[in-house]
């Protein structure tokens, strides 16, 4: 599938008697970044896990490119191009980074005996690492002894190889310092020219508001507002989020 656009339209999440979304409408599109803006219990988790595959809507339409679109698992999610980087970025520390970068989907090679393809694995790692502007010069070392920001571009790249067309980010500078945070935010960036659909989740409202291209605001499980860049400041958005 080439660019994907996400719209949700009048969907409803409940858990048991706890109702998690109430009536969210939103589109997201390819070569932005969509910011979901609220506090923690907002429901920015629960939507994003719903376009993901991890959760089905209780009520209400899903569709990718205007087709009605049903989700058993993230995995169908995934094939389809839609991949999340959590917080906590899937990055196992003591595997070398090339492992990291194929993590489950390492290339093989051999007819009747397949083995990794080491080479072929350590020499796309670098290539893409390079594209993000990472030059790892020993991709067999721990991926432990990676930066934050180097192991947040290394979750990115690896979504973007293989095959994110929409690509979840889950406040991906919480844990970097400003310095980190800035190599993060300049190559999420540079994503709107890949024609990438960018769902960017975050509590930094001056941070979202230098990234994103539109803006969904939440609480207590419903969308109080949403805005285009040019429609708003941080701070309306704070003010809206203090209220």
């Amino acid at each position: 599938m080439d660019n994907i656009q996400i719209t949700l339209n009048n969907v409803y999440k409940n858990f048991g008697n706890v109702r998690a979304l109430q009536n969210i409408s939103i589109e997201t599109n390819p070569g932005q970044i969509n910011c979901i803006l609220g506090d923690n219990g907002a429901g920015k988790s629960t939507l994003v896990n719903i376009i993901s595959g991890v959760f089905r809507q209780s009520k209400g339409e899903y569709r990718i490119n205007n087709k009605l679109t049903s989700f058993l698992n993230p995995m169908e999610a995934m094939k389809v191009g839609i991949s999340t980087v959590y917080q906590n970025l899937a990055i196992i520390p003591i595997l070398n980074i090339y492992r990291n970068f194929f993590l489950g989907k390492e290339p093989k090679k051999g007819r009747l005996f397949k083995t990794l393809d080491k080479d072929f694995a350590i020499n796309t790692t670098i290539e893409e690492l390079n594209k993000f502007d990472i030059n790892i010069e020993d991709p067999e070392r721990m991926a432990g002894t990676l930066s934050g920001g180097q192991r947040q571009i290394l979750a990115i790249a690896r979504s973007l190889y293989f095959g994110a067309k929409v690509l979840i980010l889950d406040e991906p500078t919480s844990a970097l310092g400003v310095r980190e945070s800035n190599k993060v935010v300049d190559q999420i960036t540079k994503l709107k020219s890949q024609d990438i659909n960018v769902i960017l989740i975050s509590h930094n409202i001056e941070q979202a508001f230098m990234l994103a291209d539109r803006f969904f605001i939440f609480k207590g499980g419903t969308m109080i507002a949403q805005f285009e860049k040019n429609e708003t400041s941080v701070k309306k958005l704070r003010e809206l989020l203090e209220r």
